[in-house]
């Protein structure tokens, strides 16, 4: 069974702060901001955590996954 992964950056909410980025174990490969959006790539090293979601300040980060 395949994990199917998405993490949703609402762009409405989300000012670029990169706390996401900062706080992402794996941030650096994940998480680029640019145009003061937060966009999630690369997501093969994502640990599914959460953590990017727990710590967006904006509630603009959402993960979804398979069960």
């Amino acid at each position: 069974m395949f994990k199917i992964l998405k993490i949703i950056v609402d762009e409405e909410k989300c000012i670029g702060c990169g706390d996401c980025k900062e706080i992402c174990p794996k941030g650096g490969k994940i998480w680029k901001i640019s145009n003061n959006i937060a966009h999630a790539s690369n997501l093969q090293y994502c640990h599914v955590c959460t953590i990017c979601a727990m710590a967006c300040k904006q509630d603009a980060i959402l993960v979804e996954r398979n069960g």
